[in-house]
């Protein structure tokens, strides 16, 4: 929750600091101390200071300015252990201490990066010994393989001090020069070849190393040394190793020592490329890319730095800065430089991301210190990498799934040339031409597309553009890149891309001010403008389009690209924002945006022709209410026919016919249909027909949108009629169609059939009735159906509903709540529980709040009616389904919080103890919701002293003390405990409940039905509870409180030996077991003892020794039962011999019934 919570937040400081230094300096006083007991305790502390730490990782810059006081206690602490720790070899008793000491700094490495953390070791000439030596000690802590920590931060500190301008000759011994080195040589090789991160530190250890000028001439043993491991690798780690301190030799190195060994490193990368496994390897590839780009910088002569343009100046001044402050000059490019670039363009297409990167930025890096002229030549073979798939492609979708890379590649390293003003003015039009068309790439690929890294790229491209370039060279192309980055900003489907684009958008805006009303553009598509899909799409893109300049290019998207996406959910964004738009200008724009999408209608593409119908949907929906649109509402209905029948009445293509019912619902109209009374099945009539009959919930739920539209121009009786005579158990699609349709029908306008509409929904719910229906989603929708007539009807309820038919249907509601449907599913019947949940409150709030125009309102609804639903609808938020529990909680502090009407007798309907339940529930700040068990069980059992809901709420306290979730059932049956243990024997007071009550309406249920193990298994299992906890104990000496425990015992027992369920045998065993420390009843309760120690099932019997030997150990019965623990212990109750089990269950019993007399 927690983690939640802090994703996603920005911090103005280090809020946490001091509870960070209080914790580091406990962790290091524990540290310092000789007791070894306190390491959970240091290991729970230094949990706690990586867990602050990344709190603050997405602004690690915060703890700057307390690095070092940080840091510098815990590095003096690990130098003191390393020079306490040098000589003992064979001590390993601090060994844990130091690891966590070293754990600590690694964790602060990866925080703020190992460049800024080393500023704070010691580096002084005399820590080299210390240092080595300890990476040195045979048997030593850093030998050992767990401490990689305590290695990487040693191998770091080393690295550190070999940048000590010192000779490394002053540490040899006289007779053995170059010692030192070659120990700190040793160590560094040793870790090449280690998998974990101590192996990049010890490459940056030697690369330091022989970047010393006493080192260089040690480098050209090292390259051969690196050459034959590369030739030869056992394993990559080592090749890995290698390549990396060549990485750091040749990025920090001078020119001069690159160039004395260019032969070497470039046979080295030659190596690589003929070993398929190291090529196989992505780290290898891109360390290769950097080494062989960082080889060509160091042969090429550095020109100075290019001028980069910093945005407008501010002196009033209008010349910019040139291009380049600096003259050219004219090199000689070595062979091999050409090569090296030959293969970074391969690079640039390779199928690993970070490879590209290398690649792209070693390009630019190398561009910038060659002439003009090489320049241009490099950038028109990166612009030449995108024709390499585009050629004979008509669409951009067309494109193989390997175009991906290239274009990638080949955007990226415009991008780094771009950062780097190596972009001409004069190819600006044409690297634009490209960038066009890389910001919509888009390759769909199975049920996903490729391309948003293309098309990310594409935006840091332009973002780049924006600071390099003058704004004379880009005022030609500003409107065009203004219309695509909005338009990438508003309509990209991925969020990052979508965010990208913005600040692009932003940098040109505030670099050029080129852009048409840039600053009010930025307001309107800032970074959480665009943040939500939904909201860039249907907000800020219609806000944009206020400015005419964007309009066009923003519809010309949506409409040829956004409405024709491969995600339907696109494609039905595009519609409602393309409708969003047209409200700007509707009477030329719903006319141009329905002529153009629907050319797509005859497309042999589905998702053209969905698009298309989602569009005309929205846009006939627009046309509503304005007359200059009537006939455009008509044309757009006329375009139906245009769409071919084998796809939209076709059972494979149910989004299609969704959306074409859809568009049906919008634009019909009594014109049209008048005018098409001559064909004996118009059009619209068989989508419809078809749609009715689908399988899927969605062309279900369009049907009825249709058939809602319709029922307000004409009677819809006869498709009424003959739903229901369709609507047989053999067709289920019908009978969800037939049960959703009938709740829309606007019954005000016509009468549809009203009376058959209604008699049918009920005995759809009857389970009584012949013509009840078994499928759930078509109960559920008829459930559903119910409250929205009544709601319907509401205004002249009397001309069409009585008061029995009223009070027949808010019945069928209260009957749905006790639907338990189960199947493979799982409880089914809970989708018509919650419906029905919600329809009860939704009725009742209705009816309440518009009783005085209701004529009787108290025949429609009952008080008594409404005060069972109340009951019913806590009994459903006490059960245990979470989501269940829920819907009902919100709906009940609905009826709750309901203001009573001023009406005759209103207190009837008042809910009972409701001063008492708003104080419960509506008081304080609770957030909490009725889904959380340890919330709402406390609360709810404290109803239970309100007469009028008692016994629903205890029937659904109940059936959660069973349920076999473990978030559900211990909160419920804890809070069953403690409050029966608050419960006094007995109360004078019958509104007062007490523990014989509790009891008494416990066991009745299950009494009255011992035939029904949904009733008498949770029954069971909650007195289980209740007598394990000894919340029944007060009981034991109550006469009235006996009886019902003997009603009990008779129920758990009775014809005990014949019933099948093996979880009610275990439960009924249970309660015999239980209720032996009741002296009254102890020796009915051994009687029984035989029945379960001897059942037929091995597993009865099993359970029931064990059980039986608990609680004789556990509770103390007054008897002597030693002997018959003991056989209990002894006898092989689950084996296969019974008659073993029955001769011990009758020792057991006389045992018993001995000490009992």
């Amino acid at each position: 929750m927690d983690d939640e919570q802090n994703e996603g937040r920005l911090y103005r400081g280090f809020e946490r600091y001091q509870e960070f230094v209080e914790t580091q300096n406990a962790f290091l006083f524990l540290q310092s101390s000789q007791n070894l007991d306190d390491s959970t305790k240091e290991l729970g502390l230094l949990t706690k200071l990586s867990m602050i730490l990344d709190e603050y990782q997405e602004q690690s810059y915060l703890l700057d300015p307390y690095l070092e006081q940080l840091v510098a206690p815990v590095v003096d602490q690990l130098n003191v252990h390393a020079q306490r720790l040098q000589p003992l070899s064979g001590d390993s008793s601090q060994g844990f201490k130091v690891g966590r000491l070293a754990t600590l700094m690694y964790y602060y490495i990866k925080f703020r990066g190992y460049k800024t953390i080393t500023r704070f070791f010691p580096h002084e000439i005399t820590d080299l010994s210390v240092a080595l030596n300890y990476l040195l000690l045979p048997g030593g802590l850093p030998q050992d393989p767990a401490q990689w920590p305590l290695r990487y931060v040693m191998l770091l500190w080393l690295s550190l001090i070999c940048m000590l301008p010192f000779d490394l000759a002053q540490f040899d011994e006289r007779g053995s020069v170059g010692h030192t080195a070659s120990q700190i040589e040793t160590v560094g090789k040793s870790h090449l070849n280690k998998a974990g991160i101590e192996r990049d530190a010890a490459a940056i250890l030697l690369a330091r190393l022989y970047l010393r000028k006493d080192m260089h001439t040690s480098l050209p043993a090292f390259l051969d040394w690196c050459y034959q491991v590369i030739r030869n690798p056992a394993e990559p780690f080592s090749a890995i190793g290698c390549t990396r301190v060549l990485c750091e030799v040749t990025k920090a190195g001078s020119a001069d020592l690159v160039q004395a060994n260019y032969i070497a490193l470039l046979d080295i990368t030659r190596s690589i490329s003929e070993h398929p496994t190291l090529l196989n390897n992505t780290i290898m590839r891109k360390l290769r890319t950097k080494l062989l780009s960082r080889i060509a910088v160091r042969l090429l002569p550095s020109t100075g730095p290019r001028t980069r343009r910093k945005g407008p100046l501010l002196s009033g001044d209008d010349e910019q800065a040139s291009p380049s402050c600096h003259e050219e000059i004219d090199i000689d490019v070595p062979e091999q430089v050409e090569e090296i670039i030959e293969e970074l363009f391969q690079a640039l297409q390779d199928k690993d991301t970070v490879v590209r990167y290398s690649s792209s930025k070693g390009i630019a890096r190398i561009a910038e210190r060659l002439p003009k002229d090489f320049v241009e030549q490099i950038l028109d073979n990166v612009l030449q990498s995108f024709s390499i798939h585009s050629i004979g492609m008509a669409r951009m979708y067309e494109m193989p799934a390997i175009a991906e890379a290239t274009w990638h590649g080949a955007c990226l390293a415009c991008a780094e040339m771009a950062r780097r003003s190596l972009v001409p003015d004069s190819r600006l039009s044409e690297l634009f031409e490209w960038m066009s068309k890389a910001l919509y790439f888009d390759i769909r690929q199975g049920a996903h597309s490729i391309g948003s890294n293309v098309r990310d790229a594409t935006c840091y491209v332009l973002w780049s553009l924006a600071r390099a370039q003058s704004v004379d060279a880009l005022a030609p192309l500003a409107e065009p890149l203004a219309q695509q980055l909005v338009t990438a900003a508003c309509f990209d489907r991925e969020v990052h891309i979508r965010r990208a684009a913005s600040a692009a958008f932003q940098e040109y805006v505030g670099r050029t001010g080129l852009f048409p009303h840039g600053i009010d553009i930025i307001r309107k598509t800032d970074f959480y403008a665009v943040g939500t899909r939904r909201h860039a799409f249907l907000v800020a893109a219609s806000e944009v389009a206020e400015h005419v300049e964007y309009r066009s290019s923003l519809l010309e998207h949506l409409i040829s690209v956004t409405i024709r996406h491969w995600d339907p959910a696109m494609r039905e964004l595009g519609a409602k924002s393309i409708c969003e738009i047209s409200k700007l200008d509707t009477s030329s724009l719903v006319l141009k945006c329905s002529e153009r999408v629907s050319e797509y209608l005859t497309f042999p593409d589905v998702g053209d022709i969905h698009g298309a119908l989602l569009t005309l949907a929205e846009l006939a929906a627009t046309c509503h209410d304005i007359p200059e649109l009537v006939e455009v509402r008509r044309q757009i209905f006329s375009y139906i026919s245009r769409v071919p029948s084998n796809i939209v009445q076709s059972p494979r293509h149910e989004l299609v016919t969704a959306a074409a019912c859809q568009l049906i619902a919008n634009s019909v109209s009594v014109s049209e249909l008048k005018a098409r009374q001559t064909a004996s099945v118009p059009e619209w009539r068989k989508i419809t027909d078809f749609a009715l009959k689908s399988r899927s919930p969605t062309v279900q739920e369009a049907a009825a949108d249709a058939m809602a539209a319709l029922s307000k121009l004409i009677d819809c009786s006869p498709v009424v009629q003959r739903l229901i005579r369709d609507a047989k158990p053999t067709s289920p699609p019908v009978q969800q169609s037939l049960c959703r349709i009938l709740g829309v029908l606007d019954y005000n306008a016509h009468p549809h059939g009203l009376m058959q509409a209604v008699e049918h929904l009920l005995a759809s719910v009857d389970s009584k009735a012949p013509t009840f229906i078994s499928n759930v989603e078509a109960r559920k929708n008829a459930c559903a159906s119910i409250p929205l007539i009544l709601a319907n009807v509401l205004p002249n309820i009397s001309d069409h509903i009585s008061p029995d038919l009223s009070r027949r249907m808010y019945g069928a509601l209260q009957a749905g709540l006790a639907d338990y449907t189960m199947d493979e599913r799982g409880d089914v019947g809970s989708w018509i529980r919650m419906v029905c949940i919600k329809g009860l409150a939704d009725v009742a709030e209705l009816f309440l709040t518009n009783a005085p125009r209701i004529p009787n309102f108290a025949d429609y609804l009952p008080a008594k009616d409404y005060q069972r639903a109340v009951g019913g609808i806590l009994k459903q938020g006490v059960e245990r389904l979470d989501n269940v529990r829920q819907q009902a909680g919100h709906h009940f502090l609905r009826l709750l919080v309901l203001h009573l009407p001023d009406v005759p007798d209103i207190a009837q309907w008042r809910i009972h103890g409701e001063s008492f339940m708003k104080e419960l529930f509506l008081s304080g700040d609770d957030t909490v919701g009725w889904n959380e068990g340890a919330w709402i069980y406390p609360k709810a059992v404290q109803l239970l002293d309100i007469p009028a809901y008692r016994e629903s709420l205890l029937a659904g306290l109940v059936l959660s003390a069973s349920s076999r979730t473990d978030s559900t059932q211990r909160p419920v049956s804890s809070s069953l405990v403690n409050y029966a243990k608050t419960l006094a024997v007995s109360n004078d007071d019958p509104t007062k409940y007490s523990l014989r009550g509790l009891v008494g309406d416990l066991i009745a249920p299950a009494s009255r039905n011992l035939l029904s193990n949904a009733i008498v298994i949770p029954a069971l299992q909650t007195f289980n509870v209740l007598l394990e906890a000894d919340a029944l104990e007060p009981l034991y000496e109550d006469e009235q409180g006996l009886a019902s425990l003997r009603s009990l015992l008779l129920a758990a027992t009775k014809n005990a030996a014949r019933i099948k369920n093996v979880q009610r045998i275990l439960l009924s065993m249970r309660i015999v077991v239980n209720l032996l420390p009741v002296p009254t009843l102890r020796l009915q309760c051994v009687v029984q003892l035989p029945i379960f120690l001897a059942h037929q099932y091995p597993k009865v019997r099993g359970d029931t020794a064990e059980y039986l030997y608990l609680v004789l150990q556990s509770k103390d019965l007054g008897l002597e039962t030693d002997e018959v623990e003991d056989i209990l212990l002894e006898t092989a109750w689950t084996s296969s011999d019974i008659s073993e089990a029955r001769d011990a269950a009758q020792q057991c019993t006389k045992v018993l019934k001995d000490s009992i007399s």
